[in-house]
């Protein structure tokens, strides 16, 4: 006979209060016989159920697992699909992290210049029925960072038989087999390589071969140092286009800059290139393509080119780089350590008769970066504070031409004066005014020279709200040099205040809290 649901509370509420009227039993006298009721009063017990303490326990917690072995126990189905759901939610986000951080798909978007790019105008001046006139036009929108000898290096891959007639400008690096060609106007074609690669012509080029923004060797300068220089062109013109199905010109593809970290987007149709020719008019060329290149460091170079070391007037410890930052002696990634008078390391990096730049050299240091950028805390005065920095070139072979140098620091918004560097905020955040660029000043120190150094001084104002000299506050959040982020030394090695300074940066509230506690002190000792 099954006992009803009220019974079965009623025989588990009665064997919980017997339960713990015997562990109350337990802590009284032993000399007296202990009992428990573990039913109902309706039900009197037997002589068999009042049994010493002990028993007792054992018969409260035996009905109590009955009971329990009597419930069915919820399901647990659907808390343990959502456990599953947000621990595979959890291991995809890590893996697509993890993925894009090797395949340098994160590396790609700047922080500091989130919309830099080089951008490729592809411009049609004229369409004949076999030959078409083109302007391509290169142009660097990046804030900060240039195009360096030897240059770009533009090449594609045709989608037919095309080639070039003629060119302007630029030229390119081989004529390929051009048996049975002839150009728009009899001669023989520049080009008729499958992929051609276009190179700028070098300064001093003769005037017939020259166009507007071209001849400077490939170099391109970024819009902030230069934007005049920012661009380059050349024309040319193409025989032998072929057609699509819907009767336009089949586009090139797999277009390339040619130089190191770029990847160059498919070609796609724009608006048409609109120009100024004078104050009243403007003229549109018949039809554009245009090509994006972005930037990744993660492709550039495997291992970093630059570092940071720290100093201050406050502490006589000088953090120096990382050691290995820019990896270790005899790594694949590092560059040739020149030490003592190795001579011949200098003769056999210097340029070929192809004008490839040569291969670094550096001298042997702990860190083994071709550069280095100190950060000295020099000076503080009253309501300013005053940083050295100094860029050395330890290669020996090369020259950093048109070099420039960013720093990240919250206090750059109050830079009051600069020495012998150009300097421009980089605002790209609203009126977030924490990055700036230094670069040389023309005939001066644009030049960083082989086995040289270039520095300057700054004086910033102390902002009350944030200024501090403690844990680490004064040293540059980031440094990049002429591109390339550069190694910082782990922040738990930053020079340190002494034991006994003194933190600036007390708030309103801080001082009267202090204050108050000082009163509160000195009343209790009065009254003591």
């Amino acid at each position: 006979m099954l006992r009803s649901t009220s019974d079965d509370d009623a025989r588990v509420t009665s064997a919980v209060l017997g339960l713990y009227a015997c562990q109350f039993q337990s802590l009284s006298s032993s000399s007296y016989p202990q009992s428990c009721h573990l039913f109902p009063s309706s039900h009197p017990p037997t002589y068999a159920e009042q049994v010493p303490s002990a028993k007792c326990l054992q018969k409260a917690r035996a009905l109590l697992v009955g009971r329990r072995r009597r419930v069915k126990k919820p399901s647990s189905t659907r808390p343990m699909a959502t456990e599953q759901f947000v621990l595979f939610i959890f291991i995809f986000i890590f893996t697509c992290c993890l993925l894009s951080s090797r395949l340098g798909f994160a590396d790609a978007y700047d922080p500091v210049d989130p919309n830099g790019n080089i951008t490729i105008n592809w411009d049609f001046l004229s369409i004949d029925p076999n030959v078409y006139a083109v302007r391509a036009s290169i142009h660097n929108y990046q804030l900060y960072r240039h195009i360096e000898r030897p240059g770009w290096r533009l090449s594609w891959v045709w989608a037919g038989r095309e080639f070039i007639s003629d060119v302007v400008g630029a030229e390119t690096t081989e004529q390929g087999n051009c048996t049975g060609l002839h150009g728009a106007r009899g001669a023989p074609p520049h080009c008729c390589e499958k992929q051609p690669v276009m190179v700028d012509l070098p300064p001093g080029a003769p005037y017939n071969r020259q166009t507007a923004n071209c001849c400077r060797g490939g170099v391109l300068s970024s819009v902030t140092q230069n934007n005049r220089t920012a661009t380059s062109q050349f024309e040319m013109y193409i025989v032998n286009f072929e057609l699509d199905k819907h009767g336009d010109i089949k586009m090139p593809t797999t277009f390339n800059i040619g130089v190191p970290g770029y990847t160059c987007s498919n070609a796609t149709t724009v608006p048409a290139t609109r120009s100024k020719v004078d104050e009243q008019r403007h003229e549109q060329v018949l039809l554009t393509w245009q090509i994006i290149c972005s930037y990744s460091q993660f492709r550039d170079a495997p291992s970093p080119s630059c570092c940071v070391s720290l100093s201050t007037f406050y502490n006589s410890t000088i953090v120096g780089c990382p050691t290995d930052s820019c990896g270790g002696a005899g790594s694949p990634s590092a560059p040739q350590c020149l030490s003592g008078g190795e001579q011949s390391k200098i003769l056999a990096a210097l340029p070929d008769a192809d004008g490839d730049p040569p291969a670094p050299v550096i001298r042997c240091t702990e860190h083994m970066c071709p550069i280095r950028v100190h950060w000295h805390v020099k000076q503080s005065y009253r309501g300013y504070w005053r940083v050295k920095t100094t860029v050395t070139n330890y290669d020996v072979v090369s020259n950093y031409t048109d070099w420039n140098l960013v720093v990240r620091h919250p206090n750059l918004r109050s830079l009051t004066q600069l020495f012998s560097f150009n300097y421009q905020p980089l605002i790209e955040y609203g009126t977030i005014n924490d990055t700036g660029m230094f670069w040389g000043i023309k005939n001066y120190n644009e030049m960083l020279l082989k086995d040289g150094n270039v520095q300057t001084e700054m004086i910033l104002e102390k902002e009350p709200s944030d200024f501090t000299f403690s844990g680490g506050w004064a040293f540059p959040r980031r440094v990049y040099f002429d591109g390339h982020e550069c190694v910082m030394p782990p922040p738990d090695q930053y020079p340190s205040l002494p034991n006994a300074a003194w933190d600036v940066r007390v708030s309103a509230v801080q001082r009267w809290l202090l204050a108050g506690s000082c009163l509160i002190l000195l009343s209790l000792f009065l009254l003591v």
